[in-house]
């Protein structure tokens, strides 16, 4: 007797829902999907109880008649691709014919839909369809999923806390806001309304309403295209960063996409400016020929892969760091909404508050939001004139030193802390890197040679290097099977410290190995050189020493970012300082 066997219809598509339905995001995403393919300009998603007990969608797109409104719960239907050749050429968020009925297998559906001319509703359990009526004529499409895995207790479980489940839709409808921003969307939860955009079209504007004012301020433009590629979109200035990736946002042809290695690239890009553990804002709209991606490599559709990948790297590491490089990225002190950064905290430090704490915290939010609207409203970017772009760095008079650690001056602009031991870092940062950078060395040589051994694997990485090592001023030779002697060095290695900073460009070649960079490379050991060589926090300075720190930081190219990303000097201004002083209100 065969031991094979056809799976049902049902247990397929339940199967099918492990992959597509993880959790009620899920569920939202690929509902709102369907709106959007739909050509609706406006999504309402309610929720009761983050959606574990109901998510309805309902949108003004082009509705469904009777036939199909049936249809669309058959597994693989779609009306998005008709033969082979589509695959190649995707131009609609969903096409699998997947989704709708994984979702109707674990949950109880109602689906109301028109066309215009006709209406109808459907009534689903498990799959099944118990309940078919007519309905009115309003175009478009309202459906609700209620209860979602009651028939699959395992997965039931899994399901997140309520606040983690908000906070995920969130997240999607923020995406979904941002790649289609002339379109209207509304969430609530429990009656309470957590998001709304205008849908006007303009992207500045959705990520004013998703972010607030503070962060849309500190938005830059970008804008670039090669032959394949169109990129354009805004970048957050460093000052303005995350404790993940989550905020790097990619959107291609309208479709909100996934790739490692694309966001390395630009999280790179930033990597003379931040910490590594911090990441940018990017909201970054890439247009291409649909021929030359592939969506169609997991069931969320959100994997992707390009053609030509190395053009579309290189083409937005170069506009983002050329972006950067063109603006002043000072930081500036400003007092914030303590509940708003109540909310950032405990977001950022994945604290798991009360549900309904959080439900008011992002309520006070969202009205704060509202507060604000004028202000959001008259709120239109403008691109920075070269004067702007330029400016100076400001003339500073010194009044002291706190903490033995930061530098207090001011002018007529108000107050600026500048941390030595970052701006001395800078400066040496800068001097080394340009250092590292000239073929012509002056070397000094040892009075006692320098020996260093290494294991085999690492001693062969070296041995394969030392033309490389050689060309940076290090006079270097094999010393017996596993070791090395070193003769002599570059003079611009700081006295105390020439052992320290030899093994530490031996060590970032053997970390590096096949994947060397020279430009990574010259900045990762200008930068380790840079920090050991300066001033350190705790250390009481003179007057003139103080005075030096700043003029060596006056002439930095970046003098606003030590070689790590941490600010160098924070302005406090006069504004702010009365507003503390309650001498304005």
């Amino acid at each position: 007797m065969s031991k094979i066997k056809v799976m049902s219809e049902s247990l397929s598509n339940k199967i099918a829902a492990g992959e597509v339905v993880e959790k009620c995001a899920s569920v939202v995403k690929e509902l709102i999907e369907n709106s959007i393919d739909a050509g609706s300009t406006d999504i309402k998603i309610d929720l009761i109880d983050a959606g574990t007990k109901s998510i309805k969608v309902t949108d003004n797109g082009s509705g469904m008649d009777e036939e199909d409104a049936l249809l669309c719960f058959e597994a693989h239907a779609t009306s998005k691709l008709l033969k082979e050749e589509d695959l190649f050429n995707i131009n609609t968020l969903g096409f699998r014919g997947e989704a709708l009925p994984s979702i109707a297998s674990v949950s109880i559906v109602t689906l109301k839909t028109s066309n215009g001319k006709t209406g109808i509703t459907y009534h689903l359990e498990g799959g099944v369809v118990k309940k078919k009526e007519k309905s009115d004529l309003r175009q478009g499409t309202i459906i609700e999923v209620k209860d979602l895995f009651y028939n699959t207790p395992a997965r039931l479980k899994y399901l997140n806390s309520l606040y983690s489940e908000l906070a995920n839709v969130t997240q999607v409808i923020n995406r979904a806001a941002l790649s289609h921003t002339d379109i209207r969307f509304t969430l609530t939860n429990n009656d309470k309304v957590i998001l709304k955009t205008d849908g006007s079209g303009n992207l500045l504007k959705a990520i004013n309403q998703i972010y607030g004012t503070d962060v849309a301020k500190k938005m830059l433009k970008i804008e670039a295209e090669n032959y394949d590629y169109e990129v354009e979109g805004y970048i957050s200035l460093p000052e303005v960063n995350k404790s993940n990736r989550n905020h790097i946002i990619t959107i291609v042809n309208g479709r909100v996409v996934r790739n490692t290695e694309l966001n390395k690239v630009i999280n790179d890009a930033y990597h003379k400016y931040k910490p590594d553990n911090r990441y940018p804002i990017i909201v970054l709209l890439i247009k291409v020929d649909a021929n030359l991606t592939d969506v169609n490599i997991h069931p969320s559709k959100q994997d992707i892969k390009f053609s030509n990948f190395e053009d579309l790297k290189e083409l937005i590491s170069k506009e983002i760091e050329k972006v950067l490089d063109n603006h002043f990225l000072g930081v500036d002190a400003s007092t914030h909404d303590v509940q708003v950064n109540n909310i950032v905290k405990k977001i950022e430090i994945n604290e798991e508050p009360k549900y309904e704490e959080v439900t008011e915290l992002v309520m006070d939010f969202s009205s704060s939001d509202n507060m604000i609207k004028e202000e959001e409203d008259n709120y239109n970017y403008t691109e920075p004139t070269n004067e702007e772009e330029v400016k100076p760095f400001p003339k500073l008079y010194i009044a002291g030193q706190v903490l033995g650690t930061y530098i207090v001056c001011h002018n007529e602009k108000g107050m600026y802390l500048i941390d030595q031991h970052a701006a001395a870092e800078r400066y040496n940062y800068e001097k080394y890197k340009k250092a590292m950078s000239d073929p012509k060395h002056e070397t000094i040589t040892m009075l006692f040679p320098m020996n260093l051994e290494y294991p085999k694997e690492e001693f062969l990485i070296i041995k394969n290097n030392l033309d490389f090592i050689r060309s940076l001023g290090i006079d270097i030779d094999e010393f017996g099977d596993s070791s090395f002697v070193i003769k002599s060095h570059p003079t611009w290695f700081k006295e105390g410290l020439e052992e320290l900073f030899v093994k530490n460009v031996l060590e970032k070649i053997i970390t590096m190995d096949k994947h060397f960079d020279l430009e990574r490379f010259n900045d990762s050991i200008s930068a380790m050189m840079a920090c050991k060589a300066s001033i350190k926090a705790n250390t009481d300075l003179s007057f003139e020493e103080m005075q030096k720190v700043i003029d060596d930081l006056e002439t930095c190219k970046n003098p606003y970012n030590c070689a790590h990303g941490r600010p160098t000097i924070i302005h406090y201004p006069t504004y702010e300082l009365e507003k503390l002083f309650k001498r304005v209100m």
